[in-house]
């Protein structure tokens, strides 16, 4: 059974209350239950951790290989700037797919360029919750793929 490790970042504790009209009305729980729900029907297993704090994201990070077969995260604000979470990804050799809610190149400038991107396997994004069930097909057939 593949592992997957699905890591959200700041503020998105608050989802359904924040912006709605941009983020969605789920909120992060009942992302989480999807998410879990759809790993069953795949046959994966999930560990899910959400953090407000830089560091914490990067211990995530640290601690997946042993455990993950690859990561799903969502930098939220951190995917514009942090160096950090990038360069525990590329440490980590995890294979990474990046999240986001909204469609960030569509909003405003700075949100415009991710530092997480470069060292992903890819990136989804502007399918509000949904972005994080392809995120996870997307992994799915990433590591299927990996074992053919």
């Amino acid at each position: 059974m593949a592992r997957i490790l699905v890591i959200h970042g700041p503020n998105l504790n608050l989802l359904g209350l924040r912006e709605p009209e941009v983020y969605g009305q789920a909120t992060l729980d009942q992302i989480n239950q999807r998410l879990q729900e759809l790993a069953g029907k795949l046959g994966l297993e999930l560990r899910i951790v959400q953090s407000n704090h830089e560091g914490e994201i990067v211990e995530a990070v640290q601690q997946a290989p042993g455990w993950a077969d690859l990561v799903i995260i969502n930098p939220a604000a951190f995917t514009h700037y942090s160096i950090a979470i990038r360069d525990a990804i590329k440490a980590v050799l995890v294979p990474t797919i990046e999240v986001h809610l909204s469609h960030i190149a569509a909003r405003e400038e700075f949100r415009h360029r991710s530092v997480i991107a470069p060292v992903a396997v890819g990136q989804i994004s502007g399918f509000g919750a949904d972005s994080y069930l392809l995120a996870l097909h997307a992994a799915h057939y990433f590591l299927e793929a990996r074992h053919r």
